[in-house]
């Protein structure tokens, strides 16, 4: 085959592709749709581990990778739909041909205004082999578009990080004024190049406003990669067709997003899933009650709601402003470089040297240093009483983080219990802690 687009004998190919397209069409949607549908399920524990995690930069990448699954399977789902709704009336022509509106034998005003309204079967199969063919392109397009749009927002995101980061913005007014410009300029721009998008390219048709814009339509395209899409959306943009389905589509997506937020309220007072308090157990506080892949422990746990031995194991979950209340608590411990987030998975160098008093490595004895703070910030209290606590490091079944401990609870009387966990106050000015969580348990001696 002479793969010159300009040859007369590769246009008749593609006429003849065109012809035969839904049947690719179909079998590419087909393995699509169930890829999709398996890959979902794994993509939401992703989305649920980050956001347990208290990781943003991947809970908003998971988020929107969802997003964009979301929209491939009901844009998939439809054309298949569709598809077969097509293959039907080809089959029923076939059998029936044209729609004989005389053998109806309806009245002159239903006679009239069905030929005007519904017109010919051949219309109709012609018009839903334009929304197969279309709906199928548009699937990938939309997916370009948000994942421009995404790219975008992270360039900007990560920018807005490194100036304030790297530099101290409380005191130096220059950094601060170029961090205002950063934003006002990537705003600003992203603003005319989304007026261009809205207005499907009415920029472009004035050739003095044409020339200010190119300069930022060029930049645009290399950080959205639209060089790698830009045939399909002129193809779309010249068809009035294929424009009028695109802004069809993309209310239909904000109503299902709407309807997939209603929820039912079974009581005024009674809630799902509510914070954990004396009268209420949030399945997440137990570890036996976790029994899905998707669930986490959000604060803190205890194996169950009914607890038969003589002691508690109790796991709290490590957050990033606990370190910060051990380091603003213990400056000692501080490192000098914060090497927390993300970084490129090199070795970092810790202070391996090991102290001659007691043998111990230097690094592990701050670690020691920093558990001993926690255990002074963060106390245990059952109803009443206080119970003094010695944590080590652990992780809960997903390998996260979290500090672990057992009680002693031999003489605790049967029944109902409240344990708190106190923790440093969000506010520094403030004496007494806050109550970090709180769960009830039942202690019955085996």
């Amino acid at each position: 085959m002479n793969n010159d687009y300009r040859s007369p004998s590769f246009k008749r190919w593609l006429d003849k592709l065109q012809q035969e397209s839904w049947q690719l069409e179909l079998i590419i949607s087909g393995f699509a749709i169930y890829a999709l549908i398996l890959a979902y399920e794994p993509l939401e524990l992703l989305y649920e581990t980050a956001k347990a995690s208290q990781i943003e930069a991947w809970r908003v990448i998971w988020s929107v990778v969802q997003v964009m699954w979301g929209i491939l399977i009901f844009n998939l789902v439809l054309h298949v739909i569709l598809r077969g709704l097509w293959i039907g009336a080809v089959g029923l022509r076939y059998v029936s041909g044209d729609i004989d509106y005389k053998a109806l034998n309806y009245s002159e005003k239903f006679t009239t205004y069905l030929k005007k309204n519904v017109g010919s079967f051949d219309k109709y199969i012609g018009q839903l082999e334009k929304y197969c063919s279309v709906l199928f392109a548009i699937s990938f397009l939309l997916i370009f578009y948000m994942l421009a749009s995404y790219i975008i927002m992270s360039l900007l995101v990560a920018v807005i990080y490194l100036i304030a980061t790297n530099f101290d913005l409380q005191n130096n007014v220059t950094m601060i004024v170029i961090l205002i410009s950063v934003l006002l300029i990537s705003c600003l721009l992203m603003l005319i190049v989304f007026i261009d998008f809205i207005g499907q390219g009415i920029l472009k048709k004035n050739k003095y406003v044409a020339k200010i814009y190119f300069p930022i339509y060029w930049l645009f395209s290399y950080l959205t990669l639209s060089f790698l899409y830009r045939p399909l959306v002129y193809n779309f943009l010249d068809n009035k067709f294929g424009k009028r389905l695109v802004f069809f589509l993309i209310p239909i997506y904000a109503v299902i997003s709407i309807l997939g937020g209603i929820n039912f309220k079974q009581s005024n007072y009674l809630k799902n899933n509510q914070e954990s308090w004396e009268n209420y157990s949030n399945t997440n506080n137990y570890e036996d009650l976790l029994i899905d892949r998707n669930d986490f422990i959000e604060i803190a746990s205890i194996p169950s709601k009914v607890i038969k031995n003589s002691h508690l194991k109790i796991f709290i979950l490590f957050k990033k402003q606990m370190e910060d209340q051990i380091f603003k608590t213990n400056s000692s411990i501080k490192p000098e470089k914060d090497i927390r987030g993300f970084n490129l998975g090199f070795k970092e160098n810790y202070d391996e040297g090991v102290n001659e008093s007691n043998g111990i490595f230097k690094n592990h004895k701050n670690e020691l240093k920093y558990l001993h703070t926690f255990e002074r910030l963060y106390q245990i209290n059952i109803d009443t009483t206080m119970f003094s606590s010695e944590f080590v490091i652990s992780t809960d079944k997903h390998k996260r983080l979290g500090f672990e401990t057992y009680l002693n609870i031999r003489d605790l009387k049967e029944g109902k219990h409240i344990l708190r966990i106190l923790a440093p106050p969000a506010d520094s000015t403030q004496v007494a802690n806050d109550t970090l969580v709180t769960i009830p348990f039942w202690h019955f001696k085996d």
